[in-house]
């Protein structure tokens, strides 16, 4: 039995996160931590994370926060020898490069991903596998109007696997210019990532690709938070059999 703890439990992510939990037999739901006090399937919700970790010793940490706090939670999670699972996004390569470090430092396995549909991870590979043949792309991302990032880890992942497979370069008409600041938005190795947010969507995402007489569209749509839970039931289950930092829900598909 797997002792799972979720950080940011009485959130929409949170909250589903731990119904997810406590529904599968092979984990087992010991602590929740939230900014606010309260209550969530039979447990006292706590507001402090490390005396939670030190008080339910769980032996994975579910994180659904902020892009604030998120670095701070999975930190204290590795001190504590406690293996973060991570969803929340906003995280820099710096940060990560920090939490792969003591990761290694405590070999307490760490890991991260954009996005726990498993659908969307076939929507990076499949476009990574296309931008070989069709190198002229661009990413559409739209989410509900409460998310605090933009763009999304996933549409920003989904940019930097396409770059493992093509050369850079910029897309449009050499001379183009832009009237609105920011209106072809921004840019990864020449690749537009366009960021949408607005309420009654959940998570969405469009790789556009474009050629001679032809464009090709890879689309993903999360119609509801269940959709992430079996990845996230994944990590929980495989996160303490890697080592270091982790990233991607790729990395742990069979």
């Amino acid at each position: 039995m797997i002792k799972v703890l979720v950080n940011g439990a009485l959130g929409r992510m949170g909250r589903t996160v731990c119904a997810a939990v406590n529904a599968d037999s092979e984990l087992e739901l010991v602590g929740a931590v939230d900014a606010f006090d309260g209550e969530i399937d039979g447990l006292k919700v706590e507001t402090n994370l490390d005396a939670a970790l030190k008080k339910f010793s769980p032996d994975v940490m579910v994180d659904f926060t902020r892009p604030d706090v998120v670095f701070d939670n999975v930190m204290t999670a590795l001190a504590n020898k406690v293996s973060p699972v991570v969803g929340t996004t906003g995280l820099s390569d710096d940060a990560k490069e920090k939490i792969r470090e003591l990761a290694e430092k405590n070999q307490t396995p760490a890991f991260i991903a954009p996005n726990f549909a498993l659908g969307a991870v076939l929507m990076m590979l499949l476009s990574r596998k296309v931008a070989k043949y069709m190198p002229d792309v661009e990413i559409i991302e739209l989410h509900h109007d409460k998310k605090l990032d933009a763009p999304s880890g996933t549409a920003e992942l989904t940019a930097k696997m396409i770059s493992e497979v093509r050369q850079p370069h910029k897309q449009g008409h050499p001379d183009e210019v832009e009237r609105l600041a920011h209106v072809r938005g921004a840019e990864v190795d020449g690749i537009r990532i366009h960021s949408v947010r607005l309420p009654g969507y959940v998570a969405h995402q469009e790789v556009i690709f474009g050629g001679l007489g032809q464009t090709l569209t890879i689309r993903h749509d999360s119609m509801g938070r269940e959709s992430f839970m079996p990845g996230v039931i994944l990590a929980c289950k495989k996160v303490l059999a890697l080592k270091g930092l982790t990233i991607g829900l790729d990395k742990i598909l069979d």
